[in-house]
């Protein structure tokens, strides 16, 4: 019997900014950082909308830390602007497995839109090695530098034996444990052509 494979149109999608609070309905329920929090950073945020219905969303934010872009780049901690970090990309799991690389379509339309929105030097995204390597950012023409360096993190312990990790600060009086981090394969794409990343690439 001949089998029949349904493409999906991508016409049905469109692409649209949402607010924080849409980004939250999607993150907490799908996203594999569970942890997430109402105050976690948000920027530029992009909706994938299929039937009115927002069913993912990327957000940009700007680099976590100024020194960032010294490492990097090569740039002065105060030289900022445009420079930007791919921090969350989450679809509904069940819209993702409906059509073959919806997520590529959306992280590179999102991005078409940010450069709308705003001037755009360069985009970094990460992905975290327990989870995924970050096949989503190749195919957007994102380059890969490889993974970050190992490092720990000091979680504290809490009155009912949970661990929470500890975000600043000295550790030194604290109880807890250290516990290494998960790595993170890290992705770039310039598009200040008088920039380049200073890591070597793999």
């Amino acid at each position: 019997m001949r089998s029949w494979v349904f493409v999906m149109s991508k016409q049905e999608y469109s692409i649209q900014r949402v607010s924080k609070w849409q980004c939250i309905q999607i993150l907490f329920k799908y996203h594999y950082l569970k942890d997430i929090s109402k105050s976690f950073k948000s920027r530029f945020n992009y909706g994938l909308i299929k039937d009115g219905v927002c069913v993912g969303v990327i957000i940009f934010t700007g680099f976590p830390v100024p020194e960032l872009s010294k490492g990097m780049l090569g740039l002065s901690r105060n030289d900022q602007e445009g420079l930007f970090e791919l921090s969350r990309l989450c679809l509904r799991p069940e819209v993702q497995q409906s059509e073959h690389n919806l997520a590529s379509w959306f992280v590179s339309r999102a991005i078409r839109s940010l450069r709308k929105d705003t001037s755009v030097r360069v985009i970094l995204s990460y992905a975290d090695a327990d989870f995924h390597n970050g096949t989503v950012y190749l195919a957007c023409n994102f380059n890969y530098y490889g993974l970050t360096e190992s490092k720990k993190d000091f979680w504290i312990l809490q009155p009912d034996g949970l661990f929470v990790k500890h975000s600043r600060g000295p550790t030194k009086h604290l109880q807890g444990e250290w516990r290494p981090r998960s790595r993170k394969h890290r992705f770039v794409l310039v598009f200040d052509k008088s920039l380049s990343v200073l890591w070597g690439k793999e």
